[in-house]
């Protein structure tokens, strides 16, 4: 018996009341058996098809019962409106945890939302023939799904009369429970049934709530990933009662792969649990790669099949618009894989392999990128997959995504810092290699000179004694011409000789061997000595050599003498030396802190402000017109203030160009060390 009354109508239905339609065909489905087709838009995504991204519909065909229900968006709510309404919901949420349910509230968020959908619902079978063909057309290369579509449109007859009044009940009580709302109205709580008490919902919205606070509580506890995954994925799986959940992830995305020789490890509550996760790391690859496997599984028994380390590679296509539906975070509910997937051979062989009956898929998406699949699997009957489960699942998996990217953005830290470390080593060993070779060079410059100094002292003490001893007693008559040239090989090879002695003793002060023999001494009578040893110079050059002592002459300054003999010799030498005719040199001492000051001041030329820096500098020789007047190497100074710091004390110098310099030297006056030598 056949019914002929036509039931079909054409409306505005708010979302829920349209998936509970749905939902009501699908149970119909399910009494007709293996004769009816069931076809959805989210069915079709595995399928490539011409159909349009918001085209949502379920259709039915049998030859007992056949019916359509198809619809379009027909706003969306606006960015501000979804804010209000969000704060509302957070306010009846927070209100009901402390036991207060706030009916304004939740009255004025049931009003603000507006998503319609234009719904109709038809059981004329020309209607649904229509539909078919249509949807056969949309069918891109698949000629085993549109042979499947063609055989059906030919069993389309009239709706058996018991059948179709069973479902006009059911269809009659959802209309009937929805009538009081306004047509612009729809429930933010869409998985909450018309039938259904509010308070039980809310108790289910306080405990998905607390489910989803203590995800978030892991992943700030910056736990690792795999430990994450691990625990919220089990206690997902008891909270919905499936048989079976699992994390599917793509071996390749946009930005990661896997890292190579990755372990596994088990985790979870109890011996139900395995666990195999591998690490990423950072690479660019434009590519997308629809290749992946199941790196985690929670299953409620033992006697569910595992599907670790399974992989779907035959079944999709890259270009396939279910990943693009993903990405944009769409969630698949398939209450019955058998009559879901009847248009898809490959994947329902591969389903019902697996042990699938019904499913639900939220995505993981990271940075817009597909990362993985959170699955749940009902394995032995079908399911009717309620609004506030593919909620849960969905904001699960949004949690999920935000552990990965915490993960990525520790990995990234170590990696940089693994890399900054490595370079620290790198750098710090290229410099030790360069310090090794600068002592090398230096060790070999000290042995060269070392050598040279000896090789060509050994000479020149020959000359120096021999020319000496010519001087004093010559052989025979000697006319005035051959006794300069004796004087003239004598004093160059006394400038020699000093040259080499400098050279000698600069360079152990740069290798660390200059050595002080230190004792007590007056530093009056080592004052006086030096200046009768320049008399003769001073004389030649027509400077007034002068000694200020303010000191008593038994004062006793613990140093080298020979050193300290030295530096007064370089600072007079060079007063002498840049001093003009009729100007002076004054050497003052006194004694200050514990310190002994050296002071040499003179009435020559003065110094620039800009040579002052260079002064002390390694053969350095001011650009004067008394430069040449007396040979020089340009070490002096330099060798000055080597000794002046070997005896732990300072130098310093004033100078005004035209007028003169004053060099003062401060050495630290310490009997506390006794006698004895140190080293630099």
């Amino acid at each position: 018996m056949s019914s002929s009354q036509d039931l079909s109508f054409h409306q505005l239905l708010p979302l829920t009341i349209f998936q509970q339609l749905g939902q009501l065909l699908q149970q119909m489905a399910q009494e007709l058996g293996n004769e009816a087709l069931i076809v959805t838009e989210e069915a079709l995504v595995s399928i490539p098809t011409r159909l349009e991204a918001t085209d949502k519909f379920t259709l039915v065909v049998s030859q007992q019962f056949s019916a359509l229900l198809v619809a379009e968006r027909r706003q969306e709510t606006g960015a501000r409106r979804q804010r209000e309404e969000l704060t509302l919901k957070e306010s009846i949420i927070s209100n009901s945890v402390n036991s207060e349910f706030d009916t304004e509230a939740y009255v004025t968020l049931q009003e603000r939302n507006s998503e319609l959908l234009n719904a109709k619902l038809t059981f004329e079978p020309e209607a649904i023939a229509q539909f078919l063909q249509h949807l056969n057309g949309c069918l891109e290369d698949n000629f085993l799904a549109r042979a499947t579509l063609a055989r059906y449109s030919q069993v389309i007859q009239p709706n058996n009369a018991i059948l179709q009044g069973k479902f006009t009940l059911m269809l009659l009580s959802v209309l009937a429970s929805s009538s009081h709302q306004n047509d612009e109205q729809e429930l933010i709580y869409p998985f909450v049934s018309v039938c259904q008490p509010v308070e039980e919902a809310l108790h289910q919205q306080i405990a998905h709530e607390r489910l989803l606070n203590q995800v978030t509580t892991q992943i700030r506890q910056s736990l690792e990933l795999p430990i994450i995954i691990s625990n919220v994925v089990e206690r997902v799986r008891e909270f919905l009662q499936v048989d079976r959940l699992v994390v599917y992830q793509f071996e390749q995305q946009e930005l990661f792969i896997r890292e190579q020789g990755a372990g596994s490890r088990e985790q979870g509550a109890g011996s139900n649990s395995k666990f195999k996760i591998q690490n990423s790391k950072l690479i660019r690859n434009s590519e997308f790669s629809t290749q992946g496997c199941v790196i985690y599984e929670a299953r409620a028994s033992e006697s569910i099949n595992s599907v670790l380390n399974y992989r779907e590679e035959n079944c999709f296509i890259p270009s396939s618009r279910c990943w693009e539906k993903y990405r944009q975070g769409f969630t698949l509910a398939i209450a019955d894989v058998d009559k879901a997937y009847v248009l898809s051979s490959c994947l329902l062989a591969f389903l019902q392999k697996t042990q699938v009956r019904a499913k639900l898929i939220a995505p993981i998406v990271f940075q817009q990128q597909l990362w993985g699949l959170l699955i749940a699997h009902q394995c032995y009957e079908p399911r009717s997959w309620q609004e506030n489960e593919k909620n849960l699942l969905r904001r699960i998996a949004e949690q999920l995504a935000i552990a990965i990217y915490q993960e990525e953005l520790m990995r990234s830290l170590k990696l940089e810092k693994q890399t900054l470390e490595q370079r620290v080593i790198e750098r710090t060993q290229a410099l030790h290699d360069a310090l090794l070779a600068a002592q090398a060079a230096s060790r070999a410059k000290s042995e060269f000179l070392a050598t040279m100094s000896h090789e060509l002292r050994t000479p020149l003490t020959s000359v120096i004694g021999m020319s000496s001893t010519l001087l004093r007693w010559p052989l025979g008559e000697m006319s005035q011409r051959q006794r300069q040239f004796l004087q003239t090989i004598h004093d160059s090879g006394e400038h020699l000789l000093a040259l080499i002695n400098d050279i000698l003793e600069l360079t152990q002060f740069e290798s660390g061997k200059a050595v002080l023999n230190l004792s007590e001494f007056a530093l009056a009578q080592l004052a006086e000595a030096s200046l009768r040893s320049l008399s003769d110079r001073a004389t030649r050059q027509a400077v007034n050599l002068m000694l200020d002592l303010k000191i008593s002459p038994d004062y006793r300054l613990f140093a080298d003498p020979q050193r300290v003999s030295q530096i007064l010799w370089n600072l007079l030498s060079n007063a002498i030396k840049f001093t003009p005719e009729g100007g002076e040199a004054i050497l003052r001492i006194w004694s200050e802190n514990n310190f002994a000051v050296i002071q040499v001041e003179d009435t020559g030329i003065g110094i620039a402000e800009e040579h002052l820096p260079l002064i002390f500098e390694k053969f350095q020789q001011l650009d004067s017109p008394y430069q040449r007047r007396s040979d020089g190497t340009g070490l002096g100074l330099a060798l000055t203030k080597q000794l002046v710091e070997l005896h732990q004390g300072r130098i310093e110098v004033e100078s005004t160009l035209g007028t003169g310099s004053v060099f003062t030297v401060w050495l630290p006056n310490n009997r506390e060390q006794g006698a004895g030598s140190r080293e630099q």
